[in-house]
């Protein structure tokens, strides 16, 4: 047997690779610029794109060429010139509500195996999956949880830090992040629950002597929260105060601070908490082949029983079904995705028991966290109610599985599975509202340090071309397949691009933050029609995101009124789908879009095999 070197025997360390990881690479201007062009032409007439053309060329030319410039100079002291930028624009600056626009959310997959809806059955499952939670948080804290790579290239696995002990903080102007995790070498982390139940906020240590607490000693915490609150009136609910719009929210918060320091301390104990717990009473019957209640529910379920800023509200429904409701701010999906994939492997590995000691050790019951409140918090907190829920009313998702084929079939036609899908989608929209429909796929650009994302837009001429091709009675199979590939061509060589920091919208956004901090005029690029007509400045019709392989799925709200969100994971047999739209908008309608997407992959399907590709 061969001898193993020292660091081929020990196991890496979570975040090892993080100091080693390359800069964010700035793209070339002329590069960049060109696949602008490339991605506006299918919203364009030939004169409205000529003149597009003519205004590139000038940016190219003239401000383009300086603000390039000092992009350059930016990220010569930068390891990520994009990072406070992309906090700032695309999160905390942002001032329409979080909970309901900003959040992803999701079901939790435990139904399809050991835990199906069953009564009475909440408290139990919720301390073996929170004891699950505890020991991911424990295995990051001792960083024993192996970094993720593509292939052999490490990852950045800075955002998983953010994951525990982590708020968003509103301001009058801009929020900020609050992190109080920190791993073991670091020093001590905050290692406290909240536990939400009927407007009522509690907290615990998660830890007893420094070992944590066993499921039948959560159990018993839950159940003391439960029964204190069971039979009892309603707290004041002060948490619904995170779903309101972030300035009103910054004013309040500033406002319960000021009556009483004991606020600010209970304040303090739910941003630096390991996670909130939310005891929901709704009931959200689901099933693996439709997840739609649980998806609405955790989306946009009960504001006083969640912590609309925090990093993780763990929702346990009354029914023994789970969700999740997140920020979006401090992590993107990926690194919920990671964690709940975990604790959903470990819970069907177990079955969902405990095979542990039941021994239950002295420790202290739950406290209870009263906010003093006075007749204006009151009144706050009921103008937020009322905002959140109209605007929940407004939203519309299902969330289905699509279950006549998933990756096996696809992959046996030599086609890559997510390029697929976003075709599908495409043809689905094309159909629907004949017109294509502007789309932002999320491409993860964690190769580099503090990378995060980058846009792919999957409307392409070729996929436009396709989409016509398809509804054209006149064209014969094989022009169909053609088109079909060229396509999928194009769309696979822009998302491996992307994902190499060679994307183009992070680059503009840099050209036009740079404009602003200067104090210059808004460059003409931004202020052209066709700029926001294909998407740019966060205008997609169609917000998209694979959320994976596995077996955790989320949802977003559509990123515009007359827009949808659309996320799925892809599994062997199926595919399942969380589609979101706005009740308001007349033209959309995410039942129907799903429909004609499940028409559009047999197509699809049926296109690869006749024509033997």
């Amino acid at each position: 047997m061969p001898i193993q070197s020292e660091s081929e025997s020990l196991p890496e360390r979570t975040f090892q690779y993080q100091n080693s990881l390359p800069p964010l690479p700035v793209p070339s201007l002329e590069m960049s610029l060109s696949k602008y062009l490339d991605a506006v032409q299918p919203f364009a007439s030939e004169k409205e794109f000529k003149a597009t053309v003519d205004t590139v060329r000038k940016f190219q030319e003239g401000v383009g060429k300086e603000l390039h410039q000092k992009l350059l100079q930016r990220a010569k002291t930068k390891k990520n010139w994009l990072e406070e930028w992309w906090l700032d624009t695309a999160y905390l600056e942002v001032r329409i509500p979080s909970q309901l626009n900003v959040n992803f959310g999701g079901p939790l997959p435990y139904l399809e195996h050991c835990w199906p809806p069953a009564e009475g059955t909440h408290l139990q499952r919720a301390s073996i999956a929170i004891w699950h939670t505890l020991q991911y948080w424990n295995l990051l804290r001792t960083e024993r949880l192996a970094p993720q790579k593509a292939g052999k290239t490490a990852l950045d696995m800075d955002q998983f830090k953010m994951l525990f002990c982590t708020c968003k903080v509103p301001g009058v102007k801009k929020d900020t992040i609050h992190n109080y995790f920190k791993t073991e070498s670091e020093g001590p982390c905050p290692s406290h629950l909240v536990v939400m139940c009927r407007g009522r906020i509690f907290t615990f240590d998660a830890l007893c002597d420094g070992q944590i607490l066993t499921p039948p000693e959560l159990l018993r915490q839950l159940s003391y929260v439960k029964e204190c609150c069971e039979g009892e009136p309603e707290g004041d609910g002060v948490s619904a105060l995170t779903s309101e719009e972030r300035t009103r929210w910054a004013k309040a918060r500033e406002h319960l601070i000021s009556i009483h320091p004991h606020n600010k301390t209970i304040l303090e104990t739910i941003q630096s908490s390991l996670f909130v717990v939310s005891l929901d009473d709704a009931t959200p019957y689901s099933t693996p082949e439709n997840y739609t209640n649980i998806s609405m529910e955790s989306l946009s379920g009960n504001p006083t029983i969640r912590w609309g800023d925090k990093s993780y509200n763990s929702v346990v429904f009354a029914d023994g079904t789970f969700g999740s409701n997140c920020d979006h701010a401090p992590y993107d999906a990926m690194v919920l995705v990671s964690m709940c994939s975990y604790l959903d492997q470990q819970i069907k590995a177990t079955e969902g028991k405990w095979r542990g000691s039941h021994t239950i050790r002295p420790i202290p019951r739950p406290e209870e966290l009263v906010f003093t409140v006075d007749d204006k918090v009151r009144s706050d907190i009921s103008h937020a109610k009322q905002q959140y829920l109209e605007s929940t009313q407004d939203l519309q998702i299902v969330c289905y599985a699509f279950t006549a084929f998933g990756k096996a079939a696809i992959k046996q036609k030599k086609l890559h599975p997510d390029t697929f899908v976003q075709l599908a989608m495409q043809l689905a929209y094309y159909r629907m509202h004949k017109k294509p429909g502007s789309c932002y796929e999320t491409a993860m650009t964690r190769k580099f340090y503090h990378g995060r994302t980058e846009t792919m837009r999957s409307c392409t001429t070729e996929a436009v071309n396709w989409c016509a091709a398809m509804m054209d009675p006149t064209c014969d199979v094989n022009a169909k397949r053609k088109a079909m590939l060229l396509a999928f061509h194009k769309h696979n060589k822009l998302m491996a691009e992307a994902q190499e920091g060679k994307g183009f919208e992070r680059h503009l956004l840099g050209l036009y933050l740079i404009a602003k901090e200067e104090g210059r005029p808004t460059p003409e690029l931004f202020m052209d029609p066709l700029y926001a007509k294909s998407g740019g400045g966060g205008n997609f019709v169609l917000s998209s995101s694979l959320v994976g392989y596995t077996t955790i799925l989320g949802a977003v709200a559509p990123m515009v009124h007359h827009g949808y969100g659309f996320f799925y994971r892809i599994r062997d047999d199926r595919i399942v789908f969380s589609v979101s739209a706005w009740k308001s908008c007349r033209q959309t309608d995410a039942v129907l879009l799903f429909n004609n997407l499940s028409s559009s992959l047999h197509e699809m399907l049926h296109l690869a095999t006749t024509s033997q590709l």
